[in-house]
């Protein structure tokens, strides 16, 4: 009987530091998509404006975060963040009043950056991951986000 306990602890013990560090490595970098786009910089910045208005989607903001850099007196490498939004999507968690704390992190943001490499990527958050983790409503609207956003930038990538 005692041994089955020791066992069972450390079992326990086992499962708990492995699910600990499993959240701490592999979490992180699951949260965020990062794709290489088949074009520069200015040409990705270009077709994220043009493919979010042919998807029906709005821009309500978009920043030069190398240009806000600059006037504080660093330098970095280009980088854009847009702002994109659906105003239909978007109502289905703004309306409702146990969903509204998700606004944190709305509207869908998609970044571009560019490495040392010279190439461009993409980032988004894993809305699909997201979406599973939050469930019930939000599940629904973070997967339909997720899957016109990725509309939005297929491409870039194709």
């Amino acid at each position: 009987m005692k041994k089955n306990t020791n066992m069972f602890i450390t079992g326990l013990i086992t499962g708990i530091l492995a699910s600990v560090l499993i959240i701490l490595v592999l979490a992180p970098k699951m949260m965020f998509t990062v794709t290489e786009s088949k074009y520069d910089f200015d040409k990705t910045a270009e077709m994220i404006i043009e493919s979010t208005k042919t998807n029906k989607w709005s821009m309500p903001h978009h920043y030069d975060l190398q240009a806000t850099m600059a006037k504080h007196g660093f330098s970095v490498k280009p980088v854009k963040v847009f702002s994109v939004c659906k105003p239909d999507v978007a109502v289905r968690v703004l309306g409702s009043d146990d969903d509204q704390h998700v606004s944190a992190m709305m509207p869908c943001r998609i970044a571009i950056f560019e490495k040392k490499d010279g190439k461009t990527y993409v980032s988004r958050l894993n809305a699909g991951l997201l979406s599973k983790i939050l469930g019930g409503n939000i599940k629904a609207v973070m997967g339909d986000a997720g899957d016109d956003s990725e509309k939005i930038l297929e491409p870039l990538f194709k």
